[in-house]
């Protein structure tokens, strides 16, 4: 209980809500106000909200609720996304389709806008829309991409890109170069040198300061502050052969960008959990899981010890239709079943960590998780 200065006696009032009705001297008036003014400013400050440094947003391509139950299971222990405090859900329909695909839901994650099946950074009528990559060069902040696909693919080219078709990969690698993103980090070298217009982008890359990876151990010693890790000629390979390729990516690509003197905007892209959801490998979508999840543990750490870091982890949509048959949480075996070998509409997860986390919980429209981000990115709320 705080205790209020008596200004009549020079004591401690007895009752800390009374002091003696004898008049006040001025000097002791402006102690008392002094103190109460300190009281007024500790409190303020201790409840005004972190301002947001950092924002990483994380998507799990075609992860639901049953591959997150699942990987915990093959996985016998808790999940680092266990450890998150908020948690939603998120619709995903597109603006033509009740099944969405990975370019439309990328562009309402990177632009906050529905858009057809196929676009890339475009709105229904076909205008570009910024993305958070570009709201975040926009304020001063430094940029990174780091993914398990080709870094032109369908998510990863909405945060950077604007074309109408997603297989319009040569274009999407202009726009890739054309853009101011400090790190990526991915597959898809192909489309930067095998090209039908004759032209080798990665010359073009050096010219413009970066440094070009080509191997795992490359993007881990780099000290370069533009980076462009290109370790596949299209897609990585499956997590059984690129083993930690991606935890290891995160970690090289957060010691690049945070030393940016006004915080930085990642995006981080699970992507072959899709892939094995086409498939329908219930094997490999768990353990294509479990590696999104080593590189979410990653992340998490970071932003532990960076209390302005906003972390965010989401799905483009859900691939497979999956459902947990039956299952042995203590031998990690499970038995699983699919309903398609394509995307289904089921809502998809949300978690968020750090400040501004609360805006997070509940059912939302996909394309809300951007306009928070893009405020928070703008105002650093």
């Amino acid at each position: 209980m705080y205790q209020l200065f008596d200004t009549a006696t020079g004591q401690l009032a007895q009752n800390p809500y009374h002091c003696s009705k004898k008049p006040m001297k001025f000097k002791h008036t402006l102690s008392l106000a002094a103190i109460l003014l300190l009281f007024s400013v500790t409190v303020t400050a201790q409840m005004l909200p972190t301002r947001v440094r950092n924002v990483i947003l994380m998507i799990g391509d075609g992860m639901g609720v049953s591959h997150i139950t699942g990987a915990m299971t093959v996985h016998k222990a808790p999940l680092f996304l266990q450890q998150f405090p908020v948690s939603g859900l998120a619709t995903t329909q597109s603006a033509d389709n009740y099944i969405t695909d990975s370019a439309a839901a990328g562009t309402a994650l990177a632009c906050g806008v529905k858009t057809y099946n196929g676009a890339i950074g475009l709105d229904a009528l076909k205008k570009p829309v910024p993305s958070l990559v570009s709201i975040a060069e926009s304020v001063g902040k430094h940029t990174g991409i780091v993914v398990t696909s080709a870094i032109t693919h369908a998510t990863p080219a909405s945060f950077v890109a604007h074309q109408e078709k997603r297989d319009m990969y040569e274009e999407i690698a202009l726009d890739i170069l054309a853009s101011d993103i400090e790190v990526m980090i991915g597959g898809g070298w192909k489309h930067f040198t095998s090209r039908k217009d004759k032209r080798d982008l990665l010359v073009d890359l050096r010219s413009k300061g970066y440094q070009v990876a080509y191997s795992l151990a490359e993007v881990q010693i780099a000290r370069s502050p533009k980076l462009a890790g290109l370790l596949a000629e299209e897609h990585m390979p499956p997590v059984a052969e690129r083993k930690d390729m991606l935890p290891r990516s995160v970690d090289a690509a957060l010691r690049l960008l945070a030393p940016s003197p006004r915080g930085f905007f990642m995006m981080i892209e699970g992507s072959q959990i899709d892939f094995e959801g086409h498939t329908n490998e219930s094997p490999d979508i768990f353990h294509e899981m479990i590696d999104f999840d080593d590189a979410i543990g990653v992340v998490l750490a970071f932003a532990k010890a960076n209390p302005g870091t906003l972390v965010v982890v989401t799905a483009d949509h859900e691939t497979g239709g999956l459902a947990l048959k039956s299952g042995n949480s203590s031998t990690g075996q499970i038995s699983a079943l699919f309903a398609s070998t394509n995307h289904t509409g089921t809502m998809v997860p949300v978690f968020a960590y750090g400040p501004g986390s609360e805006q997070f919980s509940g059912i939302m429209d996909n394309t809300h998780i951007q306009h928070k981000l893009a405020r928070m990115l703008r105002d650093g709320r």
